[in-house]
């Protein structure tokens, strides 16, 4: 199969894998640095290139809201956001895992104030790490692309239905041209595949209600679904991942080693800080010491026992949070890192 060698930045790439998907729905409100994203897929919809309703609307509580509409009637739906506008659509992000609702959203990392800070760092989806989304993190364009893609086969998959967050730092990669590979639009929509949803909002022969009142007993049982949801997700990323690795030709896990096998020392990141840190990696080899790289791919649902595999019987591990945890004892990363490796 030959592919698009294409010059895009982050955003462009993400929007054109949000096109060949063929959503029925994008909802969206413009926020630095995901403006551009929605705008060139909003492009696609204006120049007949993909036949999906754009709702406008007037904040980001209202696409989220909008977006839990339109996926629970049956509608695949995608969103994007970023910092402040991820703040703002902070209740209806638990309500779209709780009920269960597999929207794709691109979070474009950006500080969160404050002071105002247009720039990345990772305060606003870790925030969000405990909301029920699936998180996939991106360090370059390529992984944007090929990641918004896979996305969809994931949240969609019949055992795991939750909605799943692809962030990509911004600026860095969201506003940065790179060359990459795009599958052809078929070629993508055959992997894809159209949307299958178990139920759907108007069904006059099974009719069902959506996010009625939990009291404790079924809050609960919701609650157990949803963390049995993210348990059966790993596998599915697993498969997902190796199909299409197998299609493009380019390798996808749940993390990425560098020079990490025989390493004595390795540093653990997310994000694009990957780049910086493989040639730091690079350097340290040179003058003499083994150091190596874990770039987390997956954050949620975290693969512990990869993890543990790949980290152990190392001398030391670091690990680079791009956000803080006030008053807590080292940051969301870090946290996890230490949580799976005690004991080992």
């Amino acid at each position: 199969m030959e592919q698009h060698f294409v010059a895009l930045t982050g955003n462009e790439a993400v929007a054109t894998a949000f096109k060949q998907a063929r959503p029925h729905v994008a909802s969206a409100f413009p926020i630095t640095p995901q403006t551009e994203m929605m705008h060139k897929f909003a492009e696609f919809v204006a120049n007949g290139d993909v036949d999906t309703e754009m709702i406008l609307v007037e904040s980001e509580h209202s696409a989220m809201s909008a977006a839990v509409g339109s996926q629970a009637a049956g509608a695949r739906t995608v969103t994007a956001t970023s910092s402040a506008g991820f703040a703002l659509m902070w209740e209806i992000v638990y309500v779209a895992a709780s009920l269960r609702l597999p929207i794709v959203m691109a979070l474009v990392n950006r500080a969160l104030s404050g002071n105002i800070n247009i720039h990345n760092d990772h305060s606003d989806s870790m925030g969000g790490r405990d909301s029920g989304w699936i998180q996939i993190y991106c360090e370059d364009t390529q992984e944007a692309y090929d990641s918004a893609l896979m996305a969809f086969r994931i949240g969609e998959h019949p055992d795991v239905q939750l909605p799943v967050m692809v962030c990509y730092d911004g600026f860095i990669i969201s506003h940065t041209a790179e060359s990459i590979y795009t599958l052809p639009d078929e070629e993508a929509w055959k992997f894809v595949g159209p949307y299958k949803p178990l139920r759907r909002l108007v069904d006059t022969d099974k009719p069902f209600t959506v996010g009625p009142l939990d009291l404790t007993d079924y809050y609960f049982e919701h609650k157990i679904g949803e963390i049995e949801a993210h348990e059966k997700a790993l596998p599915v990323i697993e498969s997902v991942f190796k199909e299409y690795s197998a299609l493009s030709g380019r390798t996808y896990d749940f993390f990425e080693g560098y020079q990490l096998d025989d390493a004595e020392v390795a540093v653990v990141v997310l994000g694009s800080t990957a780049g910086t840190a493989k040639d730091v990696v690079d350097q340290m080899r040179a003058d003499g010491i083994k150091a190596g790289l874990l770039k987390l791919r997956v954050f949620r649902p975290f693969p512990k026992d990869r993890l543990v595999e790949a980290l152990k019987g190392k001398k030391a591990v670091g690990v680079m949070d791009r956000c803080a945890s006030f008053g807590g004892f080292g940051g969301p990363v870090f946290n996890e890192i230490r949580s799976a490796l005690y004991g080992v």
